[in-house]
Order: structure tokens, then sequence, then C-alpha cells
């Protein structure tokens, strides 16, 4: 026990140096993190900074269940749809392949660019299938009448309250996972995690006027 308390002493080097490549797998493992913790935010936020904290949304791309119970709502629905949060334009190619004129919201340049190549290597025109990096909240979507969003429940009501005022009343509106609260539904289909939720601006309007009903007693 004395022996090896010397050898420590007279040489502490011999005994720091196994510690070593740990030092350098830790390393290692930081640079990568950071790295992996880069291309995430290349990704899912960039542009944030001109867009509020409080409605941020970090890129998730709709399962494939999610995207078939989205086209089944909108079955005899017809014209010009806008994809709130476009993605990697997964939505947007699937409705465009149904009839539906698209465009798709992206304020992240990378996925714009994603799918715009994708559009361009698929062959489907710009008439059909347009995205554009711009922040919906402040665009103005009175021209389409079909809608769809998969955001956040914190942003739902918000949401709501701007599609109110901006719609035509033969607008439809698909929420994705999270439904718009105090709105009445017109049909929702799936379960868990894919279900997805459809409403009829005209509906919602007439039953939001309408307001609570007073009981009597």
């Amino acid at each position: 026990m004395e022996d090896s308390i010397d050898v420590i002493l007279q040489d502490p080097g011999r005994v720091c140096s196994t510690s070593r490549p740990h030092l350098v797998l830790s390393a290692c493992t930081g640079a990568l993190l950071t790295g992996l913790y880069g291309v995430w935010r290349m990704f899912c936020m960039p542009g944030s900074r001109k867009i509020p904290l409080n409605l941020l949304v970090p890129y998730l791309p709709s399962s494939k269940g999610q995207t078939m119970n989205i086209m089944q709502l909108l079955e005899g629905q017809t014209g010009r749809l806008a994809d709130l949060g476009s993605g990697d334009g997964r939505l947007v190619f699937a409705a465009s392949s149904a009839g539906f004129r698209c465009t798709g919201f992206e304020i992240n340049s990378i996925l714009v660019a994603y799918s715009r190549s994708k559009a361009h290597f698929r062959g489907v025109p710009s008439s059909q299938a347009t995205f554009v990096k711009k922040d919906f909240w402040k665009t103005d979507l009175s021209s389409y009448n079909n809608v769809t969003a998969f955001l956040s429940p914190g942003l739902m009501e918000v949401l709501g309250e701007k599609l109110l005022k901006e719609l035509p009343d033969d607008a439809c509106v698909i929420a994705a996972r999270f439904p718009f609260p105090n709105w009445p539904l017109r049909q929702s289909v799936g379960s868990d995690l894919d279900e997805t939720f459809a409403y009829d601006i005209s509906t919602v309007r007439s039953h939001l006027r309408k307001g609570p009903k007073i009981v009597e007693y």
C-alpha cells in the first residue's frame, strides 16, 4: 500500500494519464452533441427571431396516419388550401394530388427549399403546390377555403380567433392532434396521436354568436 502511495507522489502523471481516454471521449461526445444541436436548430427553429416565442412551434412531421385522416376529412372539398406550418410538404403533396391548389406556409428556409426541390423532381406545377417562406400569422388567409394545421395546444385558441376573422363562411378547417377549444366539431377521424378534427367555419360562427345557453330556474 505504501509502495503504491510512493509511486503516486513521485509520478502523479502515470495515474492521471489513465483518464485521458475518458477526457477524449467526453470531448468527442460534447462535440457530437453540439453538432446535433446545431443541426436540430437549423432544421427546426431557423427564422425564430422573427416570430414571438409564444407563437413558435418546432418542426414535427405529420405521421402517415395523420395525413390519411386529414385527406379523408377533406373529401368533398375543393378549391384553395393553406397548410399552416407545412414542414417537409407531405400534406401539401397529398392534397395537391387530390386536386387542391395548395400553399404551404413555412418559416424554415431549409424545409421550404427541400419541399420546392421535391416538387420540382416530382414534376408538380406551382399552380398546384406552392411553398412560401412566410409567417402565416401575419398573412391574410381570406382567399383560402380550406386550412390545415398541426401546431400545439397552446396556440389553437389564438389561431381560431385569426381564422374566424379572415376565412370565408364556406371554409373548412382541419386540425391534427389538437382540437380548437369551444368550436363545434363537424367530424373527427382516427384516435390518440393521429386523431384529426374537421370544422365548418359557418357553423362555428353561428355557434359562437348564440353563446352559452342560460338555464332559468
